[in-house]
């Protein structure tokens, strides 16, 4: 099993297209909907592509071969 990166946010929630930049995985906001276009994202096991997609503690997120999770 690969290293959880522990991604820290602040409020409730962040979206996908946030956590993206949070992570390091883009520089800018405006990069996400071009990286979920061409690359693979698994949200709890599910492929997802919205940018606008909530995320909460606790998800785990699977990209660019690595595995992210939620923490508040």
């Amino acid at each position: 099993m690969a290293t959880i990166v522990k991604v820290e946010i602040k409020d409730e929630y962040v979206t996908l297209g946030q956590f993206l930049k949070l992570a390091d995985i883009i520089s800018s906001g405006g990069e996400a909907k071009l990286f979920l276009k061409g690359n693979e994202v698994l949200v709890n096991d599910e492929k997802d592509d919205r940018r606008g997609r909530k995320l909460y503690k606790g998800d785990l997120i699977k990209t660019a071969g690595k595995v992210y999770e939620i923490c508040r």
